[in-house]
């Protein structure tokens, strides 16, 4: 069999690519640094490089290809960035189906239900749409949840705050996953190509409410009491602003701590769960926070 696999070689396309690989299939990663060329070679893999914004580019990789793994690099220099992400689903799109891939595997989000107010994820909601509009493709949307490592942000805040914290509510029950879960969970969809029509997968890890995050965290760094502190919407815009991130990022992550709030992100995923999680749990990954910790 034949993949390609987008995302270089990021915290799940690189696991992703292993695993194919290594279940003896040609395999072809994807990216935008010809400096990583060599490096996805040494996973026995081949390299294509070129952009996701190059319909060209992405029709002539994906020809001859049995299936497709997806994914919508970061760009946080996006002017309108949830225009930026469902562009490049229509990008994807159109190459599939330009390049006659008939089967897909898409990395989606929890909270991709939202077409508003859900920051980038609402862009992840184009992004879904424009795949399921092609005919005689098969699709897998694959929907985590909140990623371990966007924790690492806190580490400094832990530091020299002595708290965590975020607009995402008092007490809220947040998803966790961690990335190598996903690349599991993208692995055996694409290993088996068994999905047909298009479908919705969700994939977990954990389920934590905040002040369970900040317990098991101020546990790893030696700080048991750490507390989780809910901060206003402005107040999370204001202070990611002032770290740096461009006012246009800021907004989007501040909307989505908005649905992580209100409880509209998890809504879909409350209704249809995953009858199992991946296997790493949050207080497995804790050390690598207070690796981070320490690092400060």
């Amino acid at each position: 069999m034949k993949y390609v696999v987008t995302g270089s070689l990021g915290n799940i396309s690189r696991p992703l690519a292993e695993k194919l690989v290594a279940a003896g299939h040609e395999v072809i990663v994807v990216s935008s640094n010809s400096g990583k060329t060599g490096q996805i070679e040494a996973l026995g893999a081949k390299a294509a490089i070129g952009s996701v914004e190059d319909v060209a580019f992405l029709t002539s990789t994906f020809l001859g290809a049995d299936a497709v793994y997806t994914m919508v690099p970061p760009n946080f220099g996006a002017a309108k960035w949830k225009q930026y992400i469902g562009g490049i689903g229509e990008n994807y799109a159109e190459a599939i189906h330009a390049s006659g891939v008939k089967h897909v595997v898409n990395l989606s989000s929890i909270g991709a239900h939202m077409p508003e107010g859900c920051g980038p994820v609402s862009g992840l909601y184009f992004v879904e749409k424009a795949l399921n509009a092609l005919e005689s493709v098969n699709v897998k949307h694959l929907r985590p949840g909140f990623f371990y490592p966007n924790f690492l942000s806190n580490a400094g805040m832990a530091k020299h705050m002595g708290v965590i914290g975020g607009n995402y509510g008092e007490g809220t029950l947040l998803t966790l996953v961690y990335p190598g879960d996903i690349a599991e969970a993208a692995a055996e969809e694409l290993l088996k190509l068994n999905f047909r029509g298009k479908s919705v997968r969700y994939v977990m890890s954990d389920e934590k409410t905040t002040h369970q995050v900040a317990e098991i965290l101020g546990k790893a760094i030696g700080k048991p009491d750490l507390q989780w502190v809910n901060f206003k919407d402005e107040e999370t815009l204001g202070g990611m602003i002032q770290a740096g991130v461009p006012e246009e990022i800021a907004k989007n992550f501040a909307e989505m701590g908005g649905a992580i709030r209100s409880g509209e992100m998890i809504s879909d995923y409350l209704k249809n769960k995953p009858a199992e999680f991946g296997r790493t749990k949050f207080e497995t990954w804790a050390p690598v926070f207070a690796a981070a910790y320490a690092q400060y």
